[in-house]
């Protein structure tokens, strides 16, 4: 069977829920993935009423739509990051509180456990996220960084993410990192050194998303080689990056997304420079059979266009993998 194409509903969260469903069908998508922000999901909501819950598959029913994965980026960047008035802005009146660090990332970090738990609670057993990053401002080490530095960041990370993680197994509900600038893992390299803080957390693995990698010259479909048990969940998005000098290079120079200086951007399905036919051919080596899920970015685009477009993009490059040798037919018997 075709892998199931779903929209990821994080850029969306500005419409209704009721309504995100009617246009994500009229789309051609055959599910969502639900973000935990605006009123798509609300973790709170599920785990205080049944009713709730109940609500949100009547809807996605009525409109022919499966829920494969909950996201909670927003509240699980908050568990590791060094939180200032950017937080108050992505995360729960609830979560923030009084905007003190370490009650914020206490409450951020239970809140992912309540999120594993109203995964459980939807039937749903994939919980995209972030894990936010206590080092990522040491990235570009002047002054040096010390060595003991960027350990303790990843002990530190270690030691809020277990017990979440924990949680996560008891619950059978699986935590899927989107590897990102700005998290704990970023690329190849800081991936398998996040691995290794966690022992292998069997509850922990990866919401692969190239766009995070090609512009950063990462081997984006390596990484899927390489970590194929642990790819929990994919996002289909596309990047750009020039091919010539500009003027704002890799790390952006500070200037906004859509400015034509930058040397990369966000674009619709099939139009950056992302090669989605060798990664299409990777996740069937790896044996991946989950959700294609659709997280949708383009600042120069009509959304509803490019949505449809990009829906209509993943079907035409999915394909199944072959269930025998081509060449069989010359074989002696």
């Amino acid at each position: 069977m075709p892998r199931p194409v779903t929209l990821f509903t994080g850029q969306w969260a500005d419409l209704p829920f009721e309504v995100l469903c009617q246009k994500a069908k009229s789309f051609g998508y055959d599910g969502v993935e639900l973000a935990c922000w605006g009123d798509h999901f609300e973790v709170d909501k599920a785990l205080g009423s049944d009713a709730y819950i109940r609500q949100r598959r009547a809807v996605l029913e009525q409109n022919g739509l499966q829920v494969f994965a909950i996201s909670n980026h927003l509240v699980g960047q908050a568990v590791c990051d060094r939180i200032d008035e950017r937080h108050q802005g992505i995360l729960p009146a609830y979560v923030w509180g009084d905007g003190r660090e370490d009650g914020v990332r206490a409450r951020a970090a239970e809140e992912m456990k309540n999120t594993a738990r109203a995964a459980a609670l939807l039937g749903v057993k994939v919980v995209p996220g972030f894990t936010g990053s206590s080092i990522w401002p040491y990235l570009y080490s002047f002054p040096a960084v010390p060595v003991e530095w960027i350990e303790r960041g990843y002990a530190f990370f270690a030691e809020m993410w277990l017990p979440i993680l924990d949680v996560f197994a008891g619950l059978d509900v699986r935590f899927a990192l989107e590897v990102h600038p700005t998290e704990i893992a970023f690329d190849t390299a800081s991936t398998e050194r996040t691995l290794a803080a966690l022992g292998g957390h069997p509850a922990f693995g990866f919401n692969y998303d190239p766009s995070h990698m090609g512009y950063q010259g990462v081997d984006y479909v390596g990484f899927l080689r390489k970590f194929g048990e642990r790819i929990f969940h994919v996002h289909m998005k596309d990047v750009y990056w020039a091919r010539h000098p500009v003027e704002g290079g890799v790390f952006g120079g500070h200037l906004p997304f859509g400015d034509p200086r930058r040397f990369w951007d966000f674009r619709s399905l099939g139009r950056g420079s992302i090669d989605f036919e060798e990664i299409i051919r990777a996740l069937n080596d790896i044996h991946y059979t989950g959700p294609l899920s659709v997280e949708w970015e383009d600042g120069k685009m009509d959304r509803e266009h490019g949505a449809t477009e990009a829906c209509a993009f993943v079907r035409r490059m999915d394909f199944p993998p072959s269930d025998r040798a081509f060449d069989a037919a010359f074989e002696k018997k």
